[in-house]
């Protein structure tokens, strides 16, 4: 193991064996990982997968950790975070980003040079690799709409896709395995007033709907059809305020799911299959948890 470890710190990487997850997902909960490893380039990024796959060694993909709920056990194996990977380039009406900018730094970036198009998605939590492998998106707006290309990563080469080419649907995309390295979106030449003010409008309703200060990690559940609401429908079946343990549903907003300070990934997981069961009982229609789980 040591010998790995070594190979990714000579690659250029920042090394942390047995790091705990709960440092760094927004919902607070997460067991040791064998190592959490930030490439501080791209290039080092490519470099570690590569070890990785040679020492055959399993590993996950972390962003800004906003939609993680992490198992409490002890996990056998690595974390590559992209958080280091923050360079980003304007040009006229196009701004190129490596992966782990934020996605609200990148639209602040926009704003600044009077670009217009994804005031819609302001405030959203998460990296631009992450809202581009969910196609993330909010008040009508999501990432393939402005997506020019996303550069991919399979271990071996690297390809330039398209938003159609990586197959971006609601809240998903057919990256899989591959990873994100950087992504250019197309903006459109606006009044940099308007395009603030409209970003503000858009963060008092956030402040309004959602619990931006208690730990969650984003909206708990897929919407199954285009007619359903999520948040609406848990909180007519009464569960705004449900708890198991430490962990409960939103009084604010029912599509969110809090950890009180003491939540375990137990409680979590007990949570959402009791909230699907409801559903599925009332409503014959099946949850699909949009946190992303790892075990």
């Amino acid at each position: 193991m040591n010998e790995v470890l070594d190979m990714l710190y000579i690659s250029g990487c920042d090394v942390f064996p047995k790091e705990p997850m709960k440092y760094h997902t927004s919902i607070k909960i997460g067991g040791k990982v064998t190592a959490l490893v930030y490439p501080n380039t791209i290039e080092s990024f490519k470099n570690a997968v590569n070890i990785l796959r040679k020492y055959e060694k399993p590993f996950k993909i972390k962003g800004m950790g906003t939609n993680l709920l992490v198992s409490d056990d002890n996990l056998s194996f690595f974390v590559l975070s992209t958080e280091r990977l923050t360079g980003i380039d304007v040009s006229g009406e196009v701004i190129t980003t490596e992966s782990g900018v934020p996605l609200k730094r990148l639209i602040e970036i926009a704003a600044k040079n009077s670009l217009s198009g994804m005031e819609e998605l302001f405030g959203i939590p998460g990296s631009v690799g992450g809202a581009v492998f969910m196609n993330a998106g909010a008040y009508g707006r999501e990432i393939k709409d402005v997506l020019l290309w996303a550069e991919v990563f399979d271990g071996e080469k690297v390809e330039k896709l398209s938003a159609k080419e990586l197959g971006l649907e609601y809240r998903g995309s057919n990256v899989g395995d591959r990873i994100i390295l950087r992504a250019a979106f197309e903006f459109k030449k606006s009044y940099k007033d308007r395009i603030i003010f409209h970003m503000k409008e858009i963060l008092k309703k956030r402040l309004d709907k959602q619990p931006i200060y208690e730990w969650s990690a984003g909206s708990l559940f897929k919407r199954p059809k285009p007619d359903f609401y999520v948040g609406s429908t848990l909180e007519k079946l009464g569960f705004k305020g449900y708890k198991v343990g430490c962990v409960k549903i939103s009084e604010k907003h029912a599509g969110f799911m809090i950890n009180e300070g003491c939540g375990t990934f137990e409680d979590a997981m007990k949570l959402i299959e009791i909230v699907k069961s409801k559903v599925r009982e009332n409503y014959n229609v099946e949850l699909e948890p949009e946190v992303v789980i790892w075990r």
